[in-house]
């Protein structure tokens, strides 16, 4: 008897505060405004930095020639046979350097897609599944080598989630990804583990255009 009295008056005073709402504190805290401001450094010099700090692997490109000369090295480098790639533009990429792609994503060295944006202050990789690799090409290759302009580089998250609503509008994808450096885990023992559920290292050549 006394649970369901205390039980009562707990949902009266729900009622009584839901019919006489508080006005909420602070209200100019809500809003629009930026909470990271751009420093004004210029957002590749920054994407760099922060990707590098998080074990990512950076590289700038002039151009696509430049491109396909430092993949065609890293490539041979790193003896990549089994290349795994679903996207037209760079399966014609690696036709160029004379090399075919690999149809196995569970067996293969090293998985190369595109990307959505690349943000700036975090250092991260956004992809989605509106995207020709889909959902899993850059996440159970051990290796990913995402390639994306200047013209994709975008200072705060929100940002890339701004471009990404203009983008599709009412055909929003599925799924965001959003990837910054390789995959890392502490959960065992708060020993730092890298490449747990996702690639172990990852690659980011940013071509200028």
């Amino acid at each position: 008897m006394a649970t369901s009295l205390a039980k009562e008056n707990i949902l009266r005073k729900i009622r009584q505060a839901l019919s006489n709402p508080v006005p909420l504190p602070f209200s100019q805290s809500e809003g629009s405004a930026d909470v990271f401001k751009n420093q004004k450094e210029d957002d590749a010099i920054l994407f760099a930095e922060t990707f590098s700090k998080l074990q990512g692997n950076f590289s700038f490109c002039h151009n696509e020639f430049d491109l396909a000369k430092q993949l065609t090295e890293l490539i041979h480098l790193r003896s990549w046979k089994n290349i795994y790639c679903k996207e037209k533009k760079y399966v014609s990429l690696l036709q160029m350097i004379h090399h075919q792609t690999y149809p196995d994503l569970s067996t293969c060295d090293v998985s190369i897609t595109g990307c959505e944006y690349l943000v700036a202050r975090t250092g991260t990789i956004v992809m989605s599944t509106a995207q020709e690799s889909g959902r899993t090409t850059s996440v159970y290759a051990p290796i990913h080598i995402c390639i994306a302009s200047t013209s994709q580089l975008v200072y705060d998250l929100k940002d890339s989630l701004t471009f990404l609503k203009q983008k599709y509008n009412h055909n929003f994808p599925s799924l965001i990804t959003f990837a910054s450096g390789p995959s890392r885990t502490a959960d065992i023992e708060k020993t730092l583990v890298t490449g747990v559920h996702g690639p172990k290292e990852v690659f980011c050549f940013l071509v200028d255009g």
